[in-house]
């Protein structure tokens, strides 16, 4: 037996990668256009390992997609190849419309077929697991109760809004073709191998390089954080034995304003790497003009995949953030491959044009 994923590269299709093959001996087929934010490097302990099947490829190329399915018959697929940072989405959009929509009904429109053409046995088997976001519901006021999964979708930035267009299209492909579909939608993600325009490792990089630490706008805006490691475990279990056509909702119980964030991992630095002239690195938190349609808040309501699937998130806020400072502390090699033009460079040499090396 095999699974698919796509996106495997990217922050947490990466983590889930590497999770699941220290859980299991069943073999992954990692597909990844390797765009800026997808890093080989977060995979180089499987280099070697015959689990692990690589090939750079977009979602979006019909006959790449049919061949690996032809080639390697999972009987699952996971999909985290996205387009996924809402600064990026405001400034160019295109790119978001490509992956997150099209490249999500190209996937869909693959993997219906495939479906169709297994036995019967098979296809009560297979699986197509979503991976969505909570930003997919809107913006909460702070009295709000948090998002369940029958929130109506309010789709704020193009980013959002592309990744409800996905959504929206997992569903139609179950309702209309019987395709065995699941959706989960999780609460902000941090953790290891995250790209560093993200607000947790860009403030971690900057502190430490003595550059600003940005804050939009009061720094209030509020976000449920789920360490990835919790978000991998609750994938596998929705794989496992999420219902057809259901939703679940992921989150970390553990809301906390940006602002808040950023002091707690000032902290942390202050005691794990102060800085040499014994000053706090809130020191070099910097207040900036708020990003336009900046959604206040977001909250999860997790009960219904702890009630249904019995999975609680393992990490608190605090235990998850000191792993997350520690490894990026232990790891300037990764964070040094990322921000230079060396791994882009390799990838041209190694990998070719996406696609090509199905």
């Amino acid at each position: 037996m095999t699974i698919l994923v796509t996106g495997g590269a990217g922050f947490i299709g990466g983590n889930f990668v590497l999770d699941w093959l220290t859980q299991s001996d069943e073999p992954v087929v990692n597909l990844d256009k390797l765009t800026y934010a997808g890093n080989c490097d977060t995979l180089a302990s499987l280099q070697d390992d015959a689990r692990h099947h690589f090939v750079r490829g977009d979602i979006a190329d019909r006959a790449c997609i049919d061949q690996l399915l032809a080639q390697y018959t999972p009987r699952a697929v996971i999909n985290f190849a996205a387009e996924s940072h809402v600064d990026r989405s405001i400034d160019g959009p295109a790119p978001f419309i490509q992956t997150n929509i099209i490249g999500v009904f190209t996937l869909l429109e693959a993997v219906r077929a495939y479906h169709a053409s297994l036995p019967r046995a098979q296809q009560d088997e297979f699986r197509l697991l979503h991976v969505s976001t909570d930003e997919v519901y809107g913006s909460l006021a702070p009295s709000d109760a948090p998002f369940t999964e029958t929130h109506a979708y309010q789709p704020n930035s193009p980013y959002s809004a592309s990744k409800a267009a996905s959504d929206h299209l997992i569903r139609a492909w179950h309702h209309t073709y019987g395709l065995p579909v699941v959706t989960t939608n999780c609460s902000n993600n941090y953790g290891p191998y995250q790209f560093p325009e993200k607000l947790i490792p860009l403030v971690i990089l900057n502190a430490l390089d003595g550059k600003p630490l940005p804050i939009y706008g009061d720094g209030q805006q509020v976000r449920d954080w789920l360490y990835v490691k919790d978000h991998c475990s609750a994938l596998r279990r929705v794989l496992q034995v999420g219902r057809l056509g259901e939703t679940y909702n992921i989150g970390g119980a553990s809301e906390r304003a940006n602002l808040d964030v950023v002091h707690t991992i000032c902290t942390l630095l202050d005691e794990l790497r102060p800085r040499a002239d014994g000053r706090s690195y809130a020191q070099q938190i910097t207040h900036v003009s708020d990003r336009p349609g900046h959604d206040r808040r977001y909250a999860i309501d997790a009960s219904k995949i702890a009630q249904e699937l019995g999975w609680t998130p393992s990490e608190t806020f605090a235990s998850g953030l000191r792993r997350t400072v520690v490894w990026y502390l232990d790891h300037p090699d990764w964070v040094e491959g990322v921000v230079s033009g060396a791994y882009r460079e390799w990838v041209a040499q190694h990998y070719g044009p996406a696609g090509a090396n199905v």
